[in-house]
């Protein structure tokens, strides 16, 4: 039935873009890849008609969901019947004004991936995000390279008037950049990127007991001699950064200028569930970044960690899934950075443990190690709200962070200080996953 299913909905979506013809930005990598799609929606959608792909439509199934403007519907046939015939009457007769712009998400969890979801949409634009060393989704590939290769799919399969986004500070992506006969666009940090992102710094100004504070992040991003100034709401960490730049070069190739994404990107605030700042109880911060997890996007977390202003610094980890053979050493980089960052260390899972005890471990020199009293271990994350709360003092700036299944999301509602508003603020809040 799946099959079937899958078949359908792909015929439907391939008749749909030769009948509207929109240009296709494809989005791929192994972390930012939802927050670039946000950012370049919200530059491109100022000037153009875009559509998205929302929550986590990125499959072989989800992309051509967003293609068609529709949701998922379970296991339920008649929605679906009803579904398809409505769109497949649309397409035929051309009954609504479609996007212009189409913004699909890309994921990769097994060979072939990429190479399906291209011959479907057939982009115009290809952006590459971070791969890392270790990336997620690694398991059913040989090694991390093995994955790169598969995204490099997406670049293969533009055409040569088509522009190849790319991350300029990322080996791994610049190791398969060659293989694209497009033009090539970098941006980064690093002096080599034709968007190059330039004094970087958080803004954090607001206190836990002021309501409705707003903080976020600014930095410059530099194209052909010229800057313009970034700044982002609620919103922190260089992944961000990267995620704002590469709008602003999907921007360029859509002809807007410099001063037009800079005006669109105020307008950027980071999804939740990704580095979301809330207010937690006893005036105390909440760093959210829930949604997923992975070495490269925890390690990104910990460095934004690291750069708040605390009383007390708290890293609460849930385990990083689908990293194979890699997982035991991919924790333990990460406990031995959790030691150098964080005063308190709450590890739920039986991966992180590898974490709690490198960060517990004595460590190379001028490193600290956590002692009993300050690492705590959880089997799963029910367990974790009261102890952390009955610890917890004003001026505490927490982060919490885990895979999707390790649902780190039900550890923020437990902490934070408007608990009624959790289906507006935290990720997944659909009734069917908080039945699961």
């Amino acid at each position: 039935m799946k099959h079937l299913l899958q078949n359908i909905i792909a015929i439907l979506a391939k008749v749909t873009l030769w009948r509207y013809c929109p240009m296709v930005v494809a989005i791929t990598g192994s972390v930012g890849k939802t927050s670039t799609k946000d950012a370049i929606f919200t530059a491109l959608k100022a000037k153009y008609r875009v559509r998205r792909s929302e929550k986590n439509f990125n499959t072989e199934i989800g992309v051509p969901l967003t293609i068609l403007g529709l949701s998922h519907y379970g296991r339920n046939i008649f929605k679906w019947l009803f579904a398809l015939f409505r769109a497949g009457f649309r397409v035929l007769l051309r009954v609504h004004e479609y996007p212009e712009v189409l913004v699909l998400e890309m994921g990769a969890d097994r060979p072939g991936d990429i190479a399906y979801l291209t011959k479907l949409t057939r982009p115009l634009v290809g952006v590459i995000t971070t791969i890392g060393e270790i990336p997620v989704h690694v398991e059913f590939f040989d090694d991390p390279m093995a994955l790169a290769r598969e995204k490099a799919k997406l670049i293969q399969a533009l055409p040569v008037s088509g522009y190849a986004v790319l991350n300029a500070d990322d080996p791994a992506v610049t190791e398969i950049a060659g293989s694209s006969r497009a033009h090539r666009m970098y941006y980064g940090f690093g002096e080599d990127a034709d968007l190059r992102i330039k004094n970087y710094e958080l803004d954090i100004n607001a206190r836990p007991d002021q309501r409705g504070a707003r903080a976020g992040m600014r930095f410059q991003v530099e194209h052909g001699g010229r800057l313009i100034r970034i700044e982002l709401a609620n919103t922190f960490g260089q992944h961000q950064a990267y995620a704002a730049a590469a709008a602003v070069a999907v921007g360029l190739v859509f002809n807007m200028s410099l001063i037009e994404m800079a005006e669109a990107l105020k307008h950027y605030e980071s999804p939740p569930g990704r580095l979301k700042l809330l207010q937690g109880n006893k005036g105390t911060w909440i760093l959210d970044d829930t949604y997923n997890a992975s070495p490269v996007s925890t390690r990104a977390a910990l460095d934004v960690l690291k750069e708040f202003p605390a009383k007390r610094r708290i890293a609460v980890l849930g385990d990083m899934l689908e990293l194979g053979k890699y997982t035991e050493a991919a924790h333990r980089v990460i406990g031995d950075e959790v030691a150098e960052v964080s005063d308190l260390f709450f590890a739920v899972g039986e991966r992180m443990k590898f974490a709690m005890n490198e960060a517990m471990a004595a460590g190379i020199e001028n490193r600290r190690q956590l002692n009993a009293s300050q690492a705590f271990w959880f089997a799963t994350s029910k367990e974790v709200g009261p102890k952390l709360e009955a610890i917890l003092q004003p001026g505490d700036v927490v982060l919490i962070k885990g895979s999707q299944s390790m649902r780190m999301e039900r550890v923020v509602e437990e902490i934070m200080a408007e608990p009624q508003r959790a289906k507006e603020l935290l990720v997944r809040q659909t009734v069917d996953w908080l039945r699961r």
